[in-house]
């Protein structure tokens, strides 16, 4: 255990807070630095698939989800013009047995509290902007907008998709467009009542499709409006919207999504971009973590839950490795040969669904990957003969992520490490 050693977090995300939690758990100083005057969540549901919910158990938070989250008993599809039904995934009890965790959906708010409650005081510090850091052999340097400064054994940048320290690691990037918006927000169960609070919704129309799944004790739904639009909108997933367009994306759809033009809270537009994956993202002292890292379009719904895969993977390989600086290097090191493969594949499959045209030049492996998953999404969308079939297959395709327990899999291989060890000095 490294006592001596501080790790400093620049942003109070998912992400942050997830690596923050893990660390303080192992021992380790760590100390979160917010840009924000207070530490508060914008957004609205999440889902938070097995692969996550393991973690966030293991880090002492089994109870508090319990009592704010939905565990959604089937995903349903429906038609966008009559509401009828096509479609049934069962989830709840039948996932949790398969992945040996539940599958939940939960508003971010309700997640960001609890993560900041596994913090003693004082750990996490607002109006913190980082302005620039300096990397030395005895450490970090950080400096922030408000004149003051601090030191560090290593940085963690979990500071989002507009990321300073992702262009001081790699230089500046044009994000790419993905042709789509999303409008979301929150409504009233209550205000739907043709739709059950214990299930998950998929509306899927000509030019969109509507998602709709369960918050705040199925209290409320998140819905999540994905259509068309010209290249243009900030890169922001709390632009400004509202009800009119909102009421202008689902014209001609079934009064059962119809009803939400009405009755929605605050509504935000999302333009949907996304960027490369990345060849590196680490240096001796310094790593990424979550949408910093690896932003990815929200089609498999994992951008938060590889943030908190992230987080306690990144506190594994540091609680392990000696303190100093050949220690950090090597935990550091570790930390992205064990992430970055695996969320580099759940990038690029999280682009499933959208058009195939991009704004910006792809690499081959992207155009090959982009290929297989249109075709596969094409033929299952128009045999609807299939739909159930479909639906299954589609679960199918998740089933690597929803299953991977990046605790165990580090774990085992520093056993077999060991072993190998002990076999080599025998």
């Amino acid at each position: 255990m490294m006592t001596t050693t501080t790790i400093a977090v620049i942003g109070a995300g998912i992400g942050g807070l997830s690596a923050a939690a893990a660390l303080h758990r192992r021992g380790i100083d760590v100390h979160v630095h917010e840009r924000g005057a207070t530490l508060r969540e914008q957004g609205v549901g999440m889902h938070l698939g097995p692969n996550a919910t393991r973690l966030l158990v293991r880090l002492g938070l089994g109870e508090q989800l319990a009592a704010v989250a939905v565990r959604p008993e089937a995903l349903e599809v429906r038609a966008f013009h009559d509401g009828s039904t096509v479609a049934v995934q069962e989830m709840g009890a039948a996932w949790e047995k398969e992945f040996g965790a539940p599958y939940l959906t939960v508003h971010r708010g309700d997640l960001h509290r609890m993560l900041a409650s596994l913090l003693p005081s004082g750990r996490v510090h607002t109006r913190r902007e980082l302005t620039s850091y300096e990397e030395g052999t005895k450490g970090v340097t950080l400096r922030f907008a408000d004149g003051s400064f601090t030191r560090a054994s290593a940085l963690i940048g979990a500071d989002g998709v507009h990321s300073l320290v992702r262009r001081r690691l790699v230089g500046e990037e044009k994000p790419s467009y993905s042709g789509n918006s999303a409008l979301r927000g929150t409504v009233d169960a209550a205000d739907l009542p043709d739709l059950d609070p214990a299930r998950m919704y998929m509306f899927a129309g000509p030019t969109g499709r509507v998602l709709l799944y369960p918050v705040s004790g199925g209290r409320q739904f998140t819905y999540v409006v994905v259509v068309p639009e010209p290249e243009g909108l900030a890169e922001s997933w709390t632009g400004a919207a509202s009800r009119d367009d909102l009421a202008a994306a689902l014209t001609g759809w079934t009064p059962q999504v119809g009803a939400l033009a009405g009755a929605a809270h605050d509504v935000r537009r999302w333009a949907l971009y996304d960027r490369p994956p990345l060849e590196r993202w680490s240096t001796a002292r310094t790593t990424l973590l979550g949408d910093a890292a690896h932003p990815m379009l929200p089609h498999h719904g994992q951008g938060a839950n590889q943030a908190i895969e992230d987080g306690v993977a990144l506190a594994i390989c540091l609680g392990e490795q000696r303190s100093g600086a050949a220690g950090i290097a090597a935990a550091l090191a570790r930390y992205e040969a064990t992430r970055r493969p695996h969320t580099t594949r759940v990038q690029l499959g999280s682009r499933d669904g959208r058009p195939t045209q991009r704004s910006t030049q792809r690499s081959t492996q992207e155009k090959e990957t982009d290929m297989n998953n249109n075709s596969n999404n094409n033929a299952n969308l128009n045999n609807n003969n299939n739909s159930n079939n479909n639906v299954n297959n589609q679960a199918n395709n998740v089933a690597w992520i929803l299953a991977n327990d990046v605790e165990a899999n580090l774990n085992n291989n520093n056993a077999n490490g060991n072993n190998n060890n002990l076999n080599n000095a025998a």
